[in-house]
């Protein structure tokens, strides 16, 4: 079956892990067992696909035929998707997505605003193709950059086809990874290694995961051309077991690489061999910084070394290595196919090309979106994720991943490139993007980072293993109504101390979250200081709570479920919180439908 044949009908049902989550293999199931009872199998495909981003809305099923895009769809729809689309052509129209502001309901992928601003260049063939199946990779283009790059082009052509595209490392710190590719190239010895890294541990992102999950050939295939153009012959790609199906889909992608001749002896008969093999991290966060990565790989503890001599030079088994990002790794087939200078077209100055983030927290619309390189923080919040919910107030937006900067509503038009996010004191990261609303408090959030980062420190040096716990305890006794007089100037003087003492990039970038919530939020840390106030309320010890009488029906759900017994009242009639027995749960607060409970 091919699906080019115009007369067959495709119905494309993303399958990786959000989507999954929400019933996508049971849908595929109905999809199979409805389409055998009715003998449409030679007449209607339904093929498994990547991730198409829109994940708060999954799971996601488009028919491009009929140009319909479905979403929340579930077993139970299938028949219908089958009846009135698949057959007559006709819209399921409570499947169809519903616009946030019109209310009205919109048929085409294209005119969803969630997708209107994307430019999708990395996850072009995501959502389209089956990644278990080279052959959909190849019908959309896949491996012609490395026909290209092997047959036609010499190792150093490709660097600097690779440097004039301007592209940098789209997983930390966006160092150009042209120059890092000839530094590998030029260093001595025979044997070198190209690696990707997929370790991905940011909390809320997981846009590398839905890239090893929904086009791994693209990686594969960026990486043999990089093994081509620096001189090496073994690959390796990291990734966190708690990735399985990035794992399963890449080893299926390498056997299939293999057995069609791009990976392995005399890649396509040129004399270039290289191989590909896939090592399973514990999931320690601080292997993503690349020496630690490399130690791991080498059956060490994933713990960093000096870097006093570079990677590129004497990496993995001390043999040259380059390291980049599995998107980096993806975006080099494009460069090639379409050339440095068109790549370079969309972006800034110096950040070029599409950058993938994804987008979550308190906006309407989270998933995954790939957007040029200069779009703003307002486009991607407003625009494309539709606003912040129940139409609350923006308060902060934290870029980077745990070891980036909270950025304040007064950044929101700011450009979202490697320079800017540095300027203003955060950084690109691998590309998450947590959004805040007004109830979210800045001192906690500095706090929950800090945190996260102190429990996933390697502890092999002081400045970071100490440096964190010293600015945890700090942050939690200002947040429990603890905090003294010189705590802020105190946690700016460890910041910077951990900044240049630190061995490694993750205690070096560990104080962004407190060093930006205090740049940008200082009122906020001074209100919980000296005031005791956590106006968010969010810091127990710092708030009350108390029933609005002008908002409050007396449903009595809050009377109900409050595990102490201290509201009262009856019902249809005003309640009351009494602060005595009140223990700050929020139970009430979270629950009250007319939000009546207030925060003091």
């Amino acid at each position: 079956m091919s699906r080019r044949d115009p007369s067959i009908q495709v119905a494309r049902v993303c399958c990786t892990t959000g989507c999954r989550a929400g019933g996508a293999l049971n849908i595929i199931d109905s999809f199979e067992q409805e389409l055998a009872d009715r003998d449409l199998k030679d007449k209607i495909e339904v093929k498994k696909t990547g991730c198409r981003g829109f994940c708060e809305n999954g799971p996601i099923i488009a028919i491009e035929s009929k140009d319909v895009f479905y979403n929340k769809v579930r077993p139970k729809d299938v028949p219908d998707i089958i009846t009135e689309t698949l057959v007559h052509g006709k819209p399921v129209k409570r499947l169809l997505y519903t616009d946030l502001e019109s209310k009205k309901k919109i048929r085409s992928e294209k005119d969803i605003p969630f997708f209107r601003k994307q430019v999708l260049n990395v996850f072009s063939k995501m959502g389209k193709i089956d990644p278990t199946k080279i052959d959909d990779y190849i019908a959309e283009g896949g491996y012609s950059a490395l026909v290209k790059a092997l047959t036609s082009m010499t190792p150093e052509e490709i660097i600097e086809t690779i440097e004039a595209s301007g592209l940098r490392g789209r997983g930390g710190g966006g160092f150009p990874a042209g120059r890092k590719w000839r530094s590998c190239r030029e260093a001595p010895g025979i044997v070198k290694y190209v690696i990707a890294n997929g370790d991905e541990g940011d909390p809320g992102a997981f846009m590398d995961r839905s890239l090893m999950e929904g086009d791994p050939h693209s990686i594969i295939e960026g990486m043999i051309i990089g093994g081509y153009a620096i001189g090496a012959n073994q690959g390796f790609i990291y990734v966190r077991d708690e990735y399985p199906i990035a794992v399963e889909h890449l080893t299926l992608a390498i056997d299939q690489a293999r057995s069609y001749g791009f990976l392995g002896k005399n890649i396509m008969s040129t004399g270039f061999d290289l191989d590909i093999e896939i090592n399973r991290g514990a999931g320690a966060f601080v292997c993503g910084e690349s020496t630690a990565l490399m130690n791991s790989l080498e059956g060490k503890v994933g713990e960093p070394r000096a870097k006093y001599i570079h990677t590129v030079k004497s990496g993995l088994w001390e043999r040259p290595s380059n390291l980049n990002n599995v998107e980096t790794w993806a975006n080099v087939p494009l460069i090639i196919d379409q050339g440095a200078e068109r790549y370079a077209e969309t972006g800034t100055r110096t950040s070029k090309g599409t950058k993938i983030f994804s987008l979550v927290g308190k906006v309407r619309n989270t998933g995954l979106v790939e957007v040029p390189m200069g779009i703003t923080l307002r486009e991607i919040i407003y625009d494309i994720g539709g606003g912040i919910r129940k139409d609350k107030q923006f308060k902060a937006v934290q870029t980077g991943g745990p070891s980036g900067g909270c950025i304040p509503l007064s950044k929101l038009d700011m450009r979202m490139d490697y320079d800017s996010l540095y300027e203003v004191g955060s950084m690109m990261g691998s590309g998450g993007l947590i959004v805040m609303d007004e109830n979210s408090c800045m001192v906690d959030v500095a706090k929950y980072f800090i945190g996260f980062l102190m429990h996933e420190s390697c502890g092999k040096c002081v400045p970071c293993r100490e440096g964190l716990r010293q600015m945890h305890e700090i942050l939690s006794n200002i947040c429990e109504g603890r905090g003294e007089d010189n705590d802020i100037a105190l946690l700016e003087e460890l910041s910077h101390f951990m900044i240049e003492a630190s061995l490694c990039a993750l205690g070096g970038s560990a104080p962004n979250p407190v060093l930006s919530t205090i740049r940008y939020f200082r009122d906020e840390y001074r209100a919980h200081i000296f005031d005791k106030k956590c106006r968010a309320g969010v810091c127990r010890n710092l708030f009350e709570y108390y029933i609005d009488e002008e908002l409050c029906n007396g449903c009595t759900v809050c009377r109900k479920k409050c595990p102490e017994l201290a509201v009262s009242g009856a019902k249809k009639a005003l309640h009351v919180i009494d602060p005595d027995k009140c223990i700050g749960c929020g139970i009430c607060y979270s629950l009250c439908m007319q939000e009546a409970v207030r925060v003091r």
